[in-house]
């Protein structure tokens, strides 16, 4: 409702007029004197409801319009994430506005208190979560609220929480500054399980905003020796992770039908910094539950040509996953070439659906007509001598512009020399990506002589070692 214009209903996919008559003072007075007081935010609320009045206020601190939100809770939207909450780590939700984060912390809240009998404090900024006035609205189940007098004390409430009612979860919206970023530590580092929503829609956003990358363990500059860049390939400055995030897991919800999870934030960062991308778990809503669909990257370089023959390079924009059409190539050690180096790429069901083929040289000899039909379909064409995972491989390392120059040992012994340092410096495991045995056995006597225990886990082709903080 804005002060001379007629009164308007937006819903996610339009918005219509609700009077042909434009607002007036009078109309604004009428809503403001029904509802609950504006606090400093200029939000307000209507007593045992969900619904958000914001007010937009001139110069003088008058009210020229109005902002009605509809709020609602929605029960069973929370069941696509119900295994993380319920797993009892710290769980961060970053997403556009209006996704559905509060829907998502209003229920998480009620499954947590209600069905798993656990004590929650709600930490109530905006009363979003737990309604307006001093009955809290039952949609948070057996839950406590803490009301926030003012924003700016958010952080002090949330502290406050934790000294004074003894919670095992705390549910917070909107982590937006740094005092309640430090809280937020403060909190999970007295075993509380944290549930909360921070300004940002992605991992990205969060780790390059200064104020907020704490909750992701924070980020500085680190001066290595000589002889310790040499050993890790890198210049001598470089970006590491400063402490444990936070938040054990963190979830985009890219819309409220489709969400990403990464279960591991620490590994997550730590490849993050190291110029790599990390592939989530992408999980899509169904009506009968939940199904992971796969898994993509967070970000890939520029993709040179991949034909053995001469072409002109072709770029493609970032954070697009390269979708391969295999053409007489084993689909499960593509898979396996695409887990192992942790790139952006899926396995398309017919030519139409993917941005290149992948076939074999034999093929391309022997069937040069089907080669042609698609390149006519304007498929990129891209030629491995053998059908094997290393030649998969290094046909990924080119198309994402990766290292290809070290072999496959020395690969995988750099990545222990990697985990050793996280072991040594947070003092948990680290797995491994799956190799071979010989290699395997090759991780296992680099780990020994750093002192470390270590082990082997999974079964063939997905047996990987496990770097341990102690022998035995």
């Amino acid at each position: 409702m804005d002060l001379g214009r007629p009164p308007e209903a937006r819903f996610p996919s339009r918005a219509i007029n609700l009077s042909d008559s434009p607002i007036t003072r009078e109309d604004l007075d009428y809503v403001t004197h029904r509802v609950g007081a504006f606090m400093q935010d200029n939000r307000a609320g209507i007593e045992r409801t969900l619904h958000r009045i914001s007010a937009i206020r001139n110069r003088r601190d008058f009210v020229v319009g109005l902002t009605c939100r509809v709020g609602r809770a929605v029960f069973g939207t929370v069941d696509i994430l119900r295994d993380v909450i319920e797993s009892g780590k710290s769980l961060l939700l970053l997403g556009r506005p209006g996704v559905g984060k509060t829907t998502l912390l209003r229920e998480s809240a009620r499954v947590l208190s209600t069905e798993l009998v656990k004590r929650v404090i709600i930490v109530d900024t905006s009363n979003e979560i737990g309604g307006d006035g001093d009955i809290a609205h039952p949609g948070i189940g057996a839950s406590r609220r803490m009301q926030v007098p003012r924003p700016d004390l958010q952080h002090a409430v949330m502290i406050e929480a934790v000294e004074n009612h003894m919670p095992e979860v705390i549910v917070i919206d909107e982590i937006g500054t740094e005092a309640e970023s430090l809280a937020a530590r403060t909190i999970a580092e007295r075993g509380v399980q944290l549930i909360a929503t921070a300004h940002g829609q992605t991992l990205d956003n969060l780790l390059m905003n200064p104020t907020l990358s704490d909750l992701l363990g924070g980020i500085h500059a680190v001066t290595l020796s000589d002889e310790e860049a040499r050993r890790r390939g890198t210049q001598k400055t470089v970006l590491e992770r400063k402490a444990p995030p936070t938040f054990d897991t963190l979830v985009e919800i890219r819309n409220r039908d489709e969400f990403s999870v990464y279960h591991d934030t620490s590994s997550v960062v730590d490849t993050f910094l190291r110029g790599r991308s990390t592939r989530p778990e992408v999980r899509l809503r169904k009506a009968d539950g939940y199904q992971v669909v796969g898994q993509a990257a967070a970000a890939i370089h520029e993709m040179p040509s991949h034909r053995e023959r001469e072409r002109p390079a072709q770029a493609t924009s970032a954070r697009k996953t390269l979708r391969i059409y295999p053409y007489g190539v084993s689909k499960d050690r593509l898979l396996r070439a695409i887990t192992d180096l942790q790139v952006s790429a899926t396995i398309a069901k017919t030519p139409k659906d993917a941005d290149i083929a992948l076939t074999l040289k034999a093929h391309e000899k022997r069937q040069p007509r089907t080669i042609k039909d698609l390149e006519d379909l304007g498929l990129e064409v891209a030629i491995i001598r053998s059908n094997t995972v290393s030649q998969m491989k290094a046909f990924l390392m080119q198309s994402f512009s990766l290292d290809d120059q070290q072999d496959e040992e020395e690969q995988a012994l750099s990545e222990v020399n990697e985990a050793v340092d996280r072991v040594m410096s947070y003092g948990k495991p680290v797995e491994l990506a799956p190799q071979s045995a010989h290699i395997r056995r090759l991780q296992h006597q680099l780990i020994e002589q750093h002192g470390l225990g270590s082990e082997s886990r999974g079964e063939v082709p997905w047996r990987r070692v496990v770097v341990l903080p102690t022998r035995g």
